[in-house]
């Protein structure tokens, strides 16, 4: 016996206790014999509890029920993944899974259970076997498996019966399988596709300067062309520019290509590869792929702080005066005045020389109004631990960018010991472990693996220096290493540590004994970026060379640009990587005040501009339960392909904190046909999270057999034990009972 309507074990004693009180006072203001009371207390008591008892639904399970109670829902992908003809002898997969419900599945488990059709794709909905066909824009699984929990709920479900090829758009299919009856699935498809090339996948690095070239990697793969030639187009904004024939290392082996492309600078750029269709190709759509860049985003405010005049303050404002996407702020320490206070020389914008009258930034909202800072020849004791923390947070927090520089600034520990000292790349206080192995000191000028150090002093380029877009200096990786080369010897280097766990070095110099020691180091900190460079009087670069070589500019262009690029503004905006026409598109919004505080309960407006110039504004609502304070949310359902102009401005009242704007791509991939092979591992994953078992045709015989295993649990006759007579004569049972005993004890 078990109980439909069960009460907590605290519950029930808390309502005994009740009703024995309640009985217990019933007749405590009689006078009575303490057999007498002690009697009808009883009969009160009871019957009291029988009320509870009853009301708590008394069920009893026994024997088995017909198993045509038990429902088996036969899922069908109606994705247009279904229509590729590899299911046998150019059967399309759509129709083999037809064949495969009316011909065995449903005359199979029909004479043993009620089955229901469902088809899905987009959604889940019922659907006659002559109606199944492969029109849905995408294979949503997550969904399904979720609209179905919610169909059967109060239903006794045997099993789940999937006809699939795998695709998942979705992407958390099992997740939403966890808790579901048994899933049995049955693959559509062929797990080797035949002739089919497909472009796997376009990335583009990022644009550090204006005009800059951008590393564009394509992966592709072909099958069913042993080992022809993949010819990879390249085209920008529709127009081709490249065009490159790429030998695959065997059928089905993926191949890697880096174009470098020079995207505009007022506008983003689309740039799409594509494969020319093979003759008796499979599935076409998988040809191209299209990835967005964008333009060089706001001119980005950089604050140089240097503790002492000198010539490398001078160039490095020199060189950051040109570029029209960075704004300079500079404080320099001057020395004491009379009354041994610090002196600074600023330079600021109109508004924000205030602040900086005391060296530094005044406060949290005065640093934050930067995206990179960077400390030259800065002890340690210049800054206060507030200070410290606030820089850390700076990083870490607002996402904008450090870069360390000066022999000063590592002295004795430097910074070490201080709460940037995790910020910063190298070690600051183990010097002697700044050893930089040979096998990733990179290559030499000729390229070489390992190879020996150009000189003291001088630069030598780390492999991950290589590729890194603060190390460019040419359009090509030889020009680049040449123009290293060309350049004069530092005066000097500070010898620091190691680098941290997960921190690059992309340049090295010789040392002591010529060992191989950072010169150049990056990492990620938090949301932000951190850089030291531990050479001294890198001007050298610019005084001694030609007045057309521009090495030096470049350099300290690009690597205060990579330092400031990742810096969000108060209003940031996030968007899917891949957006498909017709389906709705989240943009989300992370409202913050000027010291990157989250800020809830603020008015959000986000407007979109379509690729055909409608616009349309939607007030985001709060998405507090899954991201957290000061994050909001918008859905829009582009109707068609091209480029979604957003943007987003959010305000407190009448007050506006700020706003931001950005771009999508709309139908750059076509998810529902990549990797068109058979998923069998999804499938058996989804299966094996259900508690069900992926199944071949041969086994659709045995399946009712397998299924009847789940039926007692499901299915079991349950009688309600207090929806009787009986339940009902006692409860009368009782009350006459006491009644009759009051009136003969003379009671009322």
């Amino acid at each position: 016996m078990s109980f439909a309507n069960p009460l907590p074990w605290w519950a029930l004693g808390f309502v005994l206790a009740a009703a024995a009180a309640v009985s217990w006072l019933a007749y405590s203001r009689w006078t009575l014999s303490p057999v007498r009371r002690a009697a009808l207390v009883l009969l009160r008591f009871v019957t009291l509890t029988a009320l509870v008892v009853f009301l708590m639904r008394p069920v009893a399970r026994s024997g088995e029920a017909d198993g045509k109670d038990a429902v088996v829902p036969i899922l069908v992908d109606i994705s247009r993944s279904m229509s590729i003809e590899d299911a046998g002898r150019g059967v399309r997969r759509i129709d083999r899974a037809r064949q495969i419900l009316t011909d065995q599945l449903a005359p199979t488990l029909g004479s043993r259970f009620t089955v229901e059709i469902l088809g899905f794709g987009e959604s889940l909905a019922p659907v006659a076997p002559p109606q199944l066909s492969a029109s849905a824009r995408r294979s949503d699984l997550a969904t399904a498996l979720s609209m179905l929990r919610d169909r059967y709920r109060n239903r006794a479900v045997a099993g789940i019966v999937l006809l699939s090829d795998g695709g998942d758009t979705s992407g958390a299919a099992e997740r939403a399988a966890d808790g579901l009856p048994p899933i049995f699935a049955f693959g559509v498809g062929a797990t080797v596709p035949g002739t089919d090339r497909e472009i796997l996948s376009v990335t583009a690095a990022e644009q550090v300067l204006d005009g800059s070239r951008v590393d564009l990697a394509v992966s592709a793969v072909a099958h069913g062309q042993e080992r022809s030639p993949i010819e990879l187009r390249l085209l920008e904004n529709g127009r081709p520019i490249d065009v490159r024939r790429v030998q695959p290392a065997a059928d089905g082996v993926p191949i890697r290509e880096v174009f470098q492309v020079t995207p505009g600078k007022s506008a983003p750029t689309v740039y799409t590869a594509t494969i020319p269709t093979a003759p008796g190709e499979l599935v076409p759509e998988n040809n191209s792929r299209s990835v967005l860049v964008q333009p060089p985003s706001r001119t980005r405010r950089v604050l140089l702080v240097e503790g002492a005049p000198g010539f490398e303050h001078s160039f490095l404002k020199r060189a950051w005066a040109t570029d029209p996407g960075l704004e300079i702020d500079s404080v320099v320490r001057k020395g004491k005045n009379e009354q041994g206070a610090d002196t600074f020389y600023i330079q600021a914008g109109r508004g924000r020389a205030e602040t900086l009258t005391g060296g530094y930034p005044a406060n949290r909202e005065a640093l934050f109004a930067y995206d990179a800072l960077v400390l030259g020849n800065v002890e340690a004791h210049h800054l206060t631990r507030p200070q410290l923390e606030a820089t850390r947070a700076f990083v870490g927090q607002r996402g904008a960018g450090l870069l360390v520089l000066g022999a000063r600034s590592f002295l004795r520990q430097g910074l070490g010991d201080s709460v940037l000292e995790e910020v910063l790349p190298l070690d600051l206080i183990d010097r002697g472990s700044g050893v930089v192995p040979a096998a990733s000191s990179g290559s030499s000028a000729s390229g070489g693996e390992g190879a020996t150090l150009r000189g003291t002093n001088r630069v030598t380029l780390t492999a991950d220096g290589e590729s890194h877009p603060i190390m460019q200096l040419a359009p090509t990786l030889e020009d680049t290493r040449k123009r290293w080369d060309a350049l004069p010897a530092l005066a000097a280097t500070a010898t620091l540590g190691a680098p941290r766990a997960g921190a690059s070095v992309l340049a090295v110099t010789s040392g002591a004994g010529g060992t191989a020691r950072p010169l150049v180091a990056v990492q990620r900190f938090g949301e932000g970026r951190a850089m030291v460079f531990t050479g001294e009087a890198s001007w050298r670069w610019r005084m001694m060379m030609p007045a057309t070589d521009r090495a030096y500019d470049t350099f300290w262009k690009q690597a205060v640009r990579w330092l400031a690029i990742a810096a969000s503004d108060p209003i940031q905006i996030t968007t899917p990587h891949a957006a498909v026409p017709g389906d709705p598109l989240p943009i989300k919004v992370f409202a913050r005040d000027a010291a990157f505080e989250p800020q809830a309960n603020v008015t959000v407006n986000v407007h979109v501009t379509s690729p055909d110039g409608k616009s349309q504004s939607i007030e985001a609502v709060p998405d507090e339960a899954s991201e957290g304070p000061g994050h909001y949310v918008a859905t829009v359902t582009p109707a068609a392909g091209g480029i979604l102009k957003v943007s987003a401005d959010a305000r407190r009242g009448s007050t506006p904190l700020g706003s931001s704007s950005t771009s999508v791509l709309v139908g750059g991939v076509d998810t529902e046909m990549a990797d068109p092979r058979l998923n069998q591992q999804l499938l058996q994953r989804l299966a094996a999270t259900s508690g069900g078992q992926m199944l071949s045709e041969a086994q659709i015989d045995a399946l009712p057999a397998i299924l009847k295993g789940s039926v007692p649990t499901a299915l079991m006759t349950r009688r309600d034990l207090w929806h009787t007579g009986w339940s009902f004569a006692a409860i009368l049972g009782l009350l006459a009972a006491e009644w009759i005993l009051r009136r003969r004890w003379g009671l009322r």
